[in-house]
């Protein structure tokens, strides 16, 4: 027997960037402004440690800055911190070949944001609140998935407590346990790479500019940041290398990595004067076979991840549960259950191709970059010169990296 405070609506599984955005989201939309829904989040929130920068950073598209901006939470991300970036220059680092990119030249204010995770969880999470049908459960583990017959998924967490629901979301990362229980299969493989993430602080200042320099051993980018007094000498550093040489470079002690990364990186912003604590994960790229099945979707990392080398996994999750919350809207309209398996079914329609066609795009550059031959290597870099010249396909690329 099931009291009725525990049924819910619409559950989301997983209260991180995308899985907050989504259940913001849907509580929003007028047609939905009645839907009972839970978030179930396994991990207490605790609020990062110290006035450094968080180590993880997204690099917000303008399509997702506008998303934000209609959920009224990027007004909350600006008065925290954020870093605008205007140009973002692009270079093999086995030839000339150089791309430079300007948002003066699509008359854009800037080509993105570079937010720390937890700034924008912060401002989800405050905005999450404000709504009257939406609870937080939180910590809060899923032991179980199990499809009602009547219709419906009934989840049981750890403790014995269950929730039922008519539409299940799963936004618990790459790893997710409802994916697992529920019996949807992957595709994945692994890249044989590390990225090591963390911030340093540079000779030079940024000039609000993305850099990134492509190795034959992985990609590295400087991501600008912005200290509250507006400091412009640090950056996000994300360092894809491969397995046994990310794990010499975690090895090194402050000093040895920083001159390590000013080689690596042509010293293009002088000196590495400071390194914070650095962390080093895995690169597995990963699609799920379906992201639906009756009663449950998968969105961002639980549907797909990618190389981080265009920053564009939160971008991608963003859009799904834009497309998804209008899928759940339309058929409230007529009177669907937010689960029916045709509304999910143009869920997963939608947002698919576009997903797929993304990995194709960033794993042709992962292994253009990755080809050490001569005949490669001058394709690429007269390739790279060339596009750099031709202004409109140029802009294009810009527009499409920005999501418009």
């Amino acid at each position: 027997m099931y009291v009725a405070e525990n049924r819910y609506d619409v559950v989301v599984v997983g209260a991180g960037l995308v899985g907050a955005a989504f259940a913001v989201r849907l509580a929003s939309m007028p047609a939905c402004a009645k839907l009972r829904i839970a978030v179930v989040e396994g991990r207490a929130f605790v609020p990062p440690a110290g006035d450094g920068f968080d180590p993880r950073v997204v690099a917000l598209t303008e399509a997702s800055r506008t998303l934000l901006d209609m959920l009224d939470v990027w007004r909350s991300v600006q008065v925290k911190r954020l870093c605008p970036y205007d140009k973002m220059e692009v270079w093999d680092a086995d030839g000339t070949g150089r791309i430079e990119f300007d948002a003066a030249e699509v008359r854009a204010p800037c080509l993105g944001h570079i937010v720390e995770n937890s700034v924008l969880l912060s401002a989800l999470l405050s905005r999450l609140e404000t709504f009257g049908n939406i609870d937080l459960l939180c910590p809060a583990v899923v032991a179980s998935v199990e499809n009602l017959p009547v219709g419906g998924v009934r989840l049981g967490l750890q403790g014995g407590e269950f929730l039922l629901s008519e539409l299940v979301v799963a936004a618990d990362g790459a790893q997710s346990r409802v994916r697992e229980m529920a019996g949807l299969q992957m595709r994945e493989w692994d890249y044989g790479h590390r990225a090591i993430v963390t911030t340093v602080t540079t000779e030079r200042g940024h000039e609000f500019t993305a850099r990134q320099r492509f190795m034959s051993s992985g990609p590295l980018a400087f991501l600008p940041l912005q200290t509250d007094s507006g400091d412009s000498h640090c950056c996000s550093l994300v360092w894809s290398q491969q397995d046994e040489q990310a794990e010499r470079l975690m090895a090194l002690d402050d000093g040895e990595f920083c001159r390590a990364l000013e080689l690596a990186s042509e010293g293009c912003l002088g000196k590495i004067q400071a390194v914070d604590k650095r962390f080093s994960f895995p690169l597995r790229q990963r699609h799920a076979v379906d992201y639906v099945k009756p009663g449950l979707a998968l969105v961002g990392d639980a549907a797909h991840t990618i190389h981080p080398l265009a920053g564009q996994g939160v971008n991608l999750g963003f859009q799904d549960i834009v497309a998804l919350a209008e899928e759940i809207e339309q058929a409230l309209e007529k009177g669907l259950s937010p689960g029916n398996e045709l509304v999910l079914g143009r869920y997963q329609r939608r947002r698919k191709p576009d997903n797929l066609g993304m990995m194709v795009v960033m794993e042709g550059f992962k292994r253009l970059f990755e080809e050490d031959t001569l005949p490669v290597r001058l394709l690429r870099n007269v390739g790279m010169s060339q596009m750099n010249a031709v202004t409109p396909l140029k802009n294009r690329i810009i527009r499409q990296a920005m999501g418009l």
